[in-house]
């Protein structure tokens, strides 16, 4: 895989706090990072975004995440409920996704990895760690990681 094209994968922010949306924004310009980004607030919103892109003969690589953020608390559809649609819908089964949350329940982190979660981090309440948080998932998500060849099919 070419270096420009692990630039311009697409990350995806499933996120219902305003506030969080826009400390991920500044976090996100005060590391530079550039590649596109697309906010979705509530996990039916969430839901529907990825049946349609599954559904859609048009659909293309290049047209899917190649990064999800998510969130565990979100209205209507439920961070985990996200995460097991994701993780078993063949043409995104295999896009990484890392678990940004307040949560510190053991019960959301277990089942998290159990239904293939590739990380799961708990927000840092202070900008500063925040903004290393965000730089961590650049260098090693963005950066470092070799993504996955998309599966063919729903």
């Amino acid at each position: 895989m070419e270096e420009s094209h692990i630039y311009r994968i697409k990350i995806l922010l499933i996120e219902d706090n305003q506030d969080d949306i826009e400390l991920t924004k500044r976090a996100f310009a005060k590391e530079k990072f550039s590649n596109p980004i697309k906010i979705i607030k509530d996990g039916q919103k969430a839901l529907d975004y990825f049946r349609d892109i599954c559904s859609s003969k048009d659909s293309a690589e290049e047209d899917f995440p190649g990064l999800i953020l998510l969130d565990i608390n979100l209205p209507k559809v439920s961070g985990i409920e996200l995460l097991k649609y994701i993780k078993n819908t063949n043409k995104l089964k295999r896009v990484p996704v890392v678990i940004l949350t307040t949560s510190k329940r053991d019960e959301d982190i277990i089942t998290s990895y159990d239904l293939g979660v590739n990380s799961y981090l708990q927000k840092p309440v202070a900008f500063s760690k925040f903004v290393e948080t965000i730089r961590n998932i650049q260098l090693y998500w963005v950066l470092t990681n070799t993504p996955p060849i998309m599966e063919e099919g729903n």
